[in-house]
């Protein structure tokens, strides 16, 4: 336990919650019939980030993150808690689905790009679930129907979303792990 979270591997999992905070930032929201929002954000490149660079630890880059980010806006606050755990689990599933293959410092294009589409799925189930659940029936108090419409309303959004990080994840994995193998760091990679 002591070797997973050396000091330099805690000062990389700040940095990824603060790059995942960050990309938080790059967002643009839009109102939705239903009387709710959706928005199309970086943030989701950040959470597979983490995943992809730091393995099933990355998760808490993620989801902490996220957490802080939905502390600065009103609209966002009171969900914090279930935005620590979707986009935690985001991460986490990214870094699960390539586990072996950062032991073993054979991380390919192919592997991170299977381990973004991992945590992007992971993500929108339990992000569906939430919209469906949490959002519509409790929050809103909508009926199953208008529930299932606000989910429909996010599709969009979630599929532009996604795109993005399957599109951007792994590229920028392969470049950071590089870099930190450049700057004689790349062995807390494989801690």
């Amino acid at each position: 336990m002591e070797k997973q979270f050396s000091t330099r591997k805690l000062a990389l999992l700040g940095m990824m919650a603060a790059l995942v905070f960050a990309g938080n930032y790059a967002r643009v929201t839009l109102p939705l019939a239903i009387g709710s929002q959706t928005s199309f954000t970086l943030a989701n490149i950040f959470c597979c980030l983490s995943g992809l660079i730091l393995g099933p630890v990355g998760g808490l880059a993620a989801g902490i993150g996220s957490l802080l980010f939905d502390f600065t806006d009103p609209r966002f606050v009171s969900d914090c808690w279930i935005t620590f755990i979707t986009k935690g689990a985001m991460g986490l599933a990214a870094g699960l689905a390539v586990t072996g293959a950062l032991k073993k410092d054979q991380l390919t294009y192919t592997r991170a790009l299977a381990g973004t589409a991992v945590g992007c799925v992971v993500y929108y189930i339990l992000y569906f679930a939430k919209t469906f659940f949490y959002t519509g029936l409790l929050k809103q108090g909508l009926p199953a129907p208008g529930a299932w419409l606000l989910v429909i309303d996010k599709i969009p959004a979630s599929v532009f979303n996604a795109g993005v990080a399957l599109v951007a994840a792994p590229p920028l994995t392969l470049a950071v792990r590089a870099a930190l193998k450049r700057s004689g760091l790349g062995q807390m990679l494989r801690e």
